[in-house]
């Protein structure tokens, strides 16, 4: 009886796991010329316009000031996401440690080059690393963020950790180090 209860289960459509959202960064730790040209890949990589983020303070050691753009992300919905990340997990090999999973049900890595993700190598642009930060979620999030009678969502409702492995594993034949 209990495999059955868990079988009727996995077929509900409320419970499929789907991408939310893919957050890219690209943290280069420093303004000027080095930042615009990551923002540039960026915008080739998604075809949007990416935000630039600021120091929360000043720290010496590594020559920032408070509020100096030092970073460049960008968040992607929908169909792109899902054409990203597959370019993405395919430089990873499909391949992320456990710990790249966090307790919400996201997960994250980061690669080395760009130009890995089919962009072409620029000379004047160079090569630029960035972080991928997915975010997965299940149909009915919806009542926890609407602005009119929000309702807390129900813990087995949340996405936890061991079923975003699961569904990297399944999704993309993914292997979990």
């Amino acid at each position: 009886m209990p495999a059955a209860l868990s079988e009727q289960k996995a077929k509900n459509p409320m419970r499929q796991i789907r991408i939310d959202k893919i957050v890219i960064n690209c943290s280069v730790g420093e303004s000027g010329d080095r930042l615009t040209r990551a923002a540039k890949v960026l915008e080739q990589l998604t075809d949007k316009k990416p935000v630039f983020s600021k120091a929360r303070y000043t720290v010496r050691s590594f020559g920032i000031r408070r509020n100096e753009k030092i970073a460049v992300h960008v968040t992607v919905r929908g169909f792109k996401a899902n054409e990203i990340l597959d370019r993405a997990l395919k430089v990873k090999e499909y391949e992320l440690k456990k710990v790249n999973f966090a307790n919400t049900g996201c997960f994250g890595f980061g690669i080395n080059e760009h130009i890995d993700l089919g962009l072409k190598y620029d000379p004047s642009t160079g090569i630029f690393g960035m972080d991928f930060y997915v975010v997965l979620i299940r149909p009915g999030y919806r009542v926890a963020r609407r602005k009119i009678r929000p309702q807390k969502l129900g813990i087995k409702h949340k996405v936890s950790k061991e079923d975003a492995i699961g569904w990297f594993q399944q999704k993309y034949e993914g292997i979990v180090l």
